[in-house]
């Protein structure tokens, strides 16, 4: 568990789901990653995300109140794209929270646990170009945008716009 002034950084429960299903089945949250998902896509996530527990993944509690408001951590970068297998940031915010600073709150959390506890030289991110509201969390990080690894991202081979990919990266302090 990772504490920070307004979260707690933590491995998700069965009772968190329902905060996360209405996450990943909301259309605007989920805009820049593929469309929303049902209750079986969204339950393969939670299960696909269980595994990058070791490497630093979990929910986004907020301290006053206890709400889950999002996903944050480390994972292995996506089989064929320039960050396969390195190590990758994301997150995931529900919009009730955006705007609050709730995002580069938790990513700076998990990078601070990332310094202390992994010997990877750098963590990168990656997102949709046209995602500008994840791009200046990367800069509020301190992320450098490294664009001789953009890429055309292939999960989403229909849709140009939504493949279009930009890479960041920070090294380690």
């Amino acid at each position: 568990m990772i504490e920070t002034a307004r979260l707690i950084l933590r491995t998700p429960t069965p009772a968190d789901h329902a905060a996360l299903l209405a996450m990943w089945s909301d259309p605007l949250v989920t805009a820049d990653l593929g469309g929303p998902k049902d209750q079986a896509a969204c339950l393969a996530v939670l299960e696909r995300h269980r595994g990058y527990a070791p490497l630093g993944f979990g929910v986004v509690e907020r301290r006053e109140g206890g709400q889950v408001i999002g996903h944050v951590g480390l994972k292995p970068g996506a089989p064929d794209t320039p960050i396969e297998g390195l190590l990758e940031i994301g997150w995931m915010i529900g919009r009730d929270w955006w705007g609050a600073g709730y995002a580069p709150e938790a990513a700076a959390g998990w990078l601070d646990w990332a310094w202390a506890n992994r010997a990877e030289p750098a963590v990168y991110a990656i997102t949709g170009r046209r995602n500008v509201a994840s791009q200046r969390v990367m800069d509020r990080l301190g992320m450098q945008h490294v664009p001789e690894l953009d890429f055309m991202h292939p999960k989403y081979p229909d849709d140009p716009a939504l493949a279009d990919s930009v890479t960041y990266r920070i090294e380690r302090p």
